[in-house]
């Protein structure tokens, strides 16, 4: 580990600690960013994106990672007060879903932290963190970022505490809320702070939320139209109210000219401005090119490894966003669904830098972004998508308006294996096959995506291809908004040719969820069934875990899908989801007995034939 840390100083990362900001000469930050995660200086971790942003305009800004809550609060004094203001995320993943697992049993790690250690953030980090600068600092403006709060910025179901909450600026007392990717939001906040302007009047900028008085008065910018909510009140007492607020929400986090969304809470409410329109090229490279060691910070230097950062160390990531839209997917609620992609030159640059690291042995983890298969894609004609509400470009079939074409995907591949450093670049990020598989009108356009999936193959995966259908009745597929399952008959199909034409034995490898809303004990059967015929021995699942801001929770808490009302089943109990997921293990002897007895009490001996004859 140390050979790594060789051509650095400390003064290279963002200071921790008040003898780092003295060797840098400082006698105070402008900003202090608190982060539930460990410090690694690398652009898969927010707090250090925002943080170098921050820098890149002269600023000072420290990092508090991994404050302890539980002593006598030094990790919060010990920086003292920020010039301009405090800033706050729990980190790269929702605290609640990082602690807990589907059946809420605690976690035994936190890949966060060194070594895995589970106890280093405390249960809704953000909330916590947030009320511990407010009273501590009750003069400093406390800002607010990151995954877990953007997803809870409007009533939400949180399902640990099996309630609806409000907004989560009403618990923490943040002064404002940067939602989504908050890159631009932050810079342009900071920007009017430094020439002056009070940080608790600036409600105006997009994709920003913030709480006042019920009755009182806000700037605003004035051509954005405005979308009242039910209220929090009024939540609580309709579940249906809650679930039609829902599609409000959805919709506006997916448009390119999008409305205000208001929502009272008691006697305030909150404000929820549009979101910017997606990052232009130049923006995400500026952002991407900032000067990351791509290191944990030289505190980690002698302790165990970062689970989560051992896994994207030398990853790169090449668009944001996805089309998907996908019902458990809390993807396009904090990124959208429009892709903003990174350029060629970008990219390549750095490649070229992770190859420079002296523990990089020729291989590139993953070349992707949420989707794999999204990099360069967009609407053929812009205005079309500016109009569009639809909370997915690819279901229930993909738009014709999109342009699916690979090529720039198959171009950017065989660049970085020109890379004489190169010996193999992954991709390990999720391949969406609907959109390869999709036949446009354009020949070409179909005979570039074929080319991409045999590439894909031939190059770019080791040893197995995953993909995830997630479940094999159209029924739940349609209420998880995937494709039809005659998809992956087709894929599999297309993916043995592959490998018979190229003398390969790749594997596919696919996953599935259980207790998803729609889901029935007899669609895990028929999963069970065709699965095995398919002769594959599943290995990659999981219980569907409800989290803020997707459909999917909505129908779990309410019964009802937001856009129709249908009333939609859920398994709840842990017996349900017990019972739904044995299915996947069929081929194990002790789940054997329990599928029979099921089965036969389902009146369904021909799915009992099929699986365990």
């Amino acid at each position: 580990m140390n050979q790594l840390y060789e051509k650095y100083q400390t003064t290279d990362w963002l200071p921790t600690t008040r003898k780092e900001m003295d060797e840098r000469g400082w006698d105070e930050a402008d900003i202090i960013l608190f982060t539930g995660d460990a410090y690694v200086d690398h652009p898969s971790f927010g707090a250090a994106v925002i943080g170098r942003i921050l820098e890149a305009e002269g600023l000072r800004v420290a990092v508090v990672p991994q404050p302890n809550w539980l002593d006598d609060l030094r990790d919060f004094k010990k920086l003292g007060t920020p010039r301009l203001y405090f800033a706050v995320t729990s980190g790269n993943m929702d605290s609640m879903v990082n602690h807990y697992t589907a059946n809420k049993r605690k976690r035994s790690k936190d890949a966060y932290t060194p070594g895995g250690q589970h106890d280093k953030r405390p249960d809704y980090a953000a909330t916590v963190y947030c009320n511990i600068l407010k009273k501590l600092y009750p003069d400093t403006p406390v800002m607010l970022g990151g995954i877990e709060a953007s997803l809870r910025r409007v009533t939400h179901y949180d399902y640990w505490q099996d309630k609806l909450k409000p907004s989560i600026l009403k618990e923490a007392k943040a002064d404002l809320l940067f939602y989504g990717m908050g890159e631009k939001s932050i810079l342009d906040f900071t920007r009017l702070v430094q020439r002056g302007v009070d940080a608790r009047t600036i409600t105006n900028l997009p994709q920003t939320a913030f709480l006042v008085d019920k009755d009182a008065s806000y700037a605003t910018n004035k051509k954005w139209n405005n979308i009242d909510l039910y209220s929090h009140d009024e939540c609580l007492s309709d579940k249906k109210k809650f679930a039609k607020n829902f599609m409000h929400i959805e919709e506006e986090s997916n448009k390119s000219e999008a409305n205000k969304i208001t929502q009272h809470i008691g006697n305030q409410q909150v404000v929820v401005n549009p979101p910017w329109p997606p990052l232009e090229e130049k923006e995400i490279d500026r952002f991407y090119d900032l000067p990351f060691t791509r290191l944990p910070h030289p505190k980690y230097k002698n302790k165990e490894t970062i689970p989560a950062y051992e896994m994207i160390r030398h990853s790169i990531n090449i668009h944001r966003g996805c089309f998907g839209g996908c019902t458990f997917c809390t993807i396009s609620a904090h990124q959208g669904k429009f892709i903003a992609s990174r350029s060629e030159k970008s990219i390549l640059k750095e490649v070229e830098q992770v190859t420079q690291m002296p523990d990089f042995k020729g291989y590139i983890s993953d070349l992707g972004g949420p989707s794999a298969n999204m990099y360069k894609m967009k609407g053929i004609h812009e205005e079309i998508c500016r109009k569009c509400k639809r909370p997915s470009c690819i279901f229930p079939e993909v738009c014709k308006n999109l342009d699916v074409d690979h090529k720039p995907m198959l171009d950017l591949y065989r660049k970085v294996r020109q890379n004489p450093k190169i010996k193999k670049a992954f991709v390990g990020s999720g391949i969406r096959y609907d959109m390869i598989l999709h036949e446009t009108k354009d020949k070409q356009v179909n005979k570039n995506n074929m080319e991409y999936l045999r590439e894909v193959v031939k190059y770019h995966v080791s040893g197995r291809l995953k993909v995830a259908p997630e479940h094999t009745s159209d029924d739940v597929l349609k209420v998880m908004r995937k494709p039809s399952f005659s998809h992956f008959y087709k894929l599999n199909k297309v993916f043995n040719e592959i490998n018979k034409q190229e003398g390969l034995n790749q594997q596919l490898v696919p996953y599935f969820i259980s207790s998803h809303p729609g889901c029935q004990n007899t669609d895990m059967a028929n999963l069970a069934a065709e699965t095995k015929q398919l002769d594959f021995k599943l290995e990659q699942v999981q219980d569907f875990t409800p989290t803020p801001m997707t459909l999917a929770t909505v129908i779990y808490y309410t019964g009802y899908h937001p856009y129709t009302m249908e009333k939609i089943y859920t398994a709840k109990s842990k017996k349900d989801k017990l019972s739904q997921r044995k299915f996947f293990f069929w081929y194990k002897k002790e789940y054997k007995q329990q599928i029979r007895q099921e089965l036969l009490k389902l009146n369904r001996k021909d799915l009992l034939k099929k699986i365990l004859d």
